[in-house]
């Protein structure tokens, strides 16, 4: 985590909020209320277990502000306090835990392409954003089908395709949003 009081090149978009220790935490704890709040924002989709919510957005975003170690700590917290029943996850059952631990995977990766300008350009966020969306339906499908008994084109047409519209369009709007943000700090 870079110091940006220090004169050092900020690493991600959070390390320019002073405060170092208390800014952690504080942006751990709001990146895994922020996922659970994004989780509430959730529409069921005929035809699969999966529903609609603003949670990738929120992870892949948080991921890119965050940076690896605090975007992970953050994902983390979110799955520990919502498998320990703090009611941050999606109605949706069990069917639907592997795209949460895909959550965790996610932001990390995303957190470390963003550290090394992954989030500086509106390509570069592209790219960066649907590795983040990859990841999440990497873990996510598989778990779908063992959960659910599906098999692989089921678990596809159904865990994955109905979302790549609505996952396209949060990777945009994070490209329109991440390097216009940069742009805004004067340290792009």
């Amino acid at each position: 985590m870079a110091n940006a009081a220090a004169g050092t090149r900020p690493a991600v978009l959070s390390d320019l909020i002073p405060g170092r220790l208390v800014r952690d935490i504080a942006l751990i704890a709001g990146a895994a209320l922020l996922t659970g709040l994004s989780a509430k924002v959730s529409f069921p989709v005929p035809g699969t277990p999966v529903p609609v919510t603003l949670q990738t957005f929120a992870v892949l975003l948080s991921g890119a502000a965050l940076g690896l170690h605090r975007a992970a700590i953050s994902m983390a917290l979110y799955l520990v306090a919502g498998l320990a029943g703090v009611p941050l996850f999606a109605a949706s059952g069990d069917a639907t835990l592997g795209y949460v631990v895909g959550f965790f995977l996610a932001a990390s990766v995303v957190g470390a392409l963003a550290s090394r300008g992954g989030d500086r350009t509106v390509w570069r966020t592209v790219g960066t954003m649907a590795a983040g969306t990859v990841l999440i339906y990497a873990i996510g499908m598989p778990w779908l089908m063992v959960a659910t008994g599906m098999d692989l084109p089921t678990a596809f047409a159904q865990g994955v395709v109905p979302f790549l519209v609505g996952d396209g369009l949060k990777v945009l709007i994070a490209a329109g949003l991440l390097p216009a943000a940069w742009k805004l700090t004067g340290r792009s």
